[in-house]
């Protein structure tokens, strides 16, 4: 008993130190986001340049989809019997959600050396928190041997603090309108952006894009001498019956709900066989059987699904672009029945857009702020920007309150927002 309360006392101050060391790197920047690398290329060469320290990296951009990419590509690999390191953001309920570990999320007690690493090279000179969470995971990972690496971009690709890396194999999935007052206000320029992640030689898998998306990427790739993988060239990967066809492989479909997975799924095996890594069709199955992703059409089964009526089904997915719009309008024309939607969204998304594309798709629409979430849109705003047609919630107990029937119920806008729902949920994220 002795041994077990000493290690639940250094468990919660290792929590606490990572808390402490979070809130003093969020006071180093006037801005949450500043797309420079040049703050973080200094931390670094002081921390030894641990990004020149890593396993093969297979590196992730895009708008929507690189979280589903990263997840598939970790399951296949682990599948395979490699060992992962993980990098992506943002955390949905934890920290430590962020940073996988040769298979394992880190724990507090690694995260609060790293950190304790990080703020002692950088002296409390000007950085940003994603810069300084940077370093520490490339510090992590340049420390505990493993295969490989799979690294998300947090945004954009050119200017992002994960852009010092050097890959093995690049990937970039469906992009869309997103942070245009960082990456521009079209999608020509916004795949300009993420294409700058292309380097040298070293090749960039893609899946299917608009015209002028795919041209842009095409031209980087041409210009850096980077082989360029495209689906339905270089690559193929088809829904069918019973699963999913990938360069002739008859596979599993994806445990990641939606059509949208098969492509995600194609992406992530392409790009681990780009990165040099052979994987037999039995672990290619399994890996894809595996996948998991929270907050990626993810079906509740907690406190909160079971405050609707029975025979009724929670979803839960963080879309939160147009991008993202279209996809869960793809799944509930799917779906068939009628579906409920609880909306709550960030201050800074479009969400006039975003509801043009759901509501004819939405037997009813509630509009939810929760106390604790991020930067949350207004409920009375989400109702103006939907022409009235939302009602509203004004949270997510008091929506699914006001559901007397059983119905099938989608909750959507914001990353920020599912954070809150598994909390309330009490659902285990991966």
């Amino acid at each position: 008993m002795t041994n077990e309360l000493h290690r639940e006392a250094g468990a919660t101050g290792a929590r606490l130190k990572v808390s402490a060391a979070l809130e003093r790197l969020h006071k180093l920047y006037p801005r949450m986001i500043d797309l420079k690398t040049d703050r973080l290329e200094r931390l670094l060469a002081d921390l030894g340049a641990p990004e020149k320290h890593l396993p093969p990296v297979v590196h992730v951009a895009g708008t929507n989809g690189k979280g589903s990419v990263c997840a598939l590509a970790r399951a296949v690999a682990e599948a395979a019997g490699l060992k992962a390191h993980v990098f992506t953001s943002p955390h949905l309920v934890r920290f430590n959600e962020r940073i996988r570990l040769a298979g394992k999320l880190a724990t507090d007690t690694q995260l609060a050396e790293a950190l304790d690493a990080i703020e002692a090279a950088n002296q409390a000179n000007q950085i940003t928190v994603f810069e300084a969470i940077t370093a520490a995971a490339l510090w992590l990972f340049s420390r505990i041997p493993a295969d490989l690496c799979i690294i998300e971009v947090g945004l954009g690709g050119r200017l992002d603090a994960t852009n010092v890396v050097s890959p093995t194999a690049c990937a970039i999935t469906s992009i869309s309108l997103d942070h245009q007052d960082f990456l521009g206000n079209t999608l020509e320029l916004i795949a300009g952006e993420k294409a700058g992640i292309i380097k040298p030689g070293i090749p960039v898998v893609t899946g299917y894009q608009p015209a002028e998306v795919l041209a842009r990427i095409a031209a980087e790739a041409a210009q850096k001498g980077a082989p360029h993988l495209r689906r339905g060239l270089e690559w193929a990967v088809d829904s069918i019956a019973t699963g999913m066809i990938f360069d002739g492989i008859a596979l599993p479909r994806p445990a990641l709900t939606g059509p949208h997975q098969i492509e995600n799924a194609g992406i992530a095996l392409t790009a681990l066989r780009a990165a040099g890594f052979s994987i037999t069709p039995q672990a290619m199955a399994a890996g894809l059987r595996a996948a998991e992703w929270p907050a990626r059409l993810q079906k509740l089964q907690g406190k909160l699904a079971a405050m609707l009526p029975r025979g009724s089904d929670l979803w839960l997915d963080g879309a939160h672009n147009p991008g993202g719009a279209e996809i869960l309008a793809q799944q509930l024309q799917a779906w068939g029945t009628p579906t409920t939607v609880i909306l709550g969204m960030k201050q800074s998304k479009d969400v006039a857009e975003f509801i043009r594309i759901i509501a004819p798709h939405a037997a009813c629409l509630y509009a939810v702020e929760e106390p604790e979430q991020h930067l949350a849109l207004p409920v009375a705003q989400i109702i103006e920007a939907s022409g009235g047609h939302a009602v509203p919630g004004p949270d997510l107990r008091g929506a699914l309150a006001q559901i007397t029937a059983p119905t099938r119920v989608l909750i959507c806008g914001s990353l920020y927002l599912a954070g809150e729902v598994l909390k309330l949920d009490e659902a285990v994220t991966a």
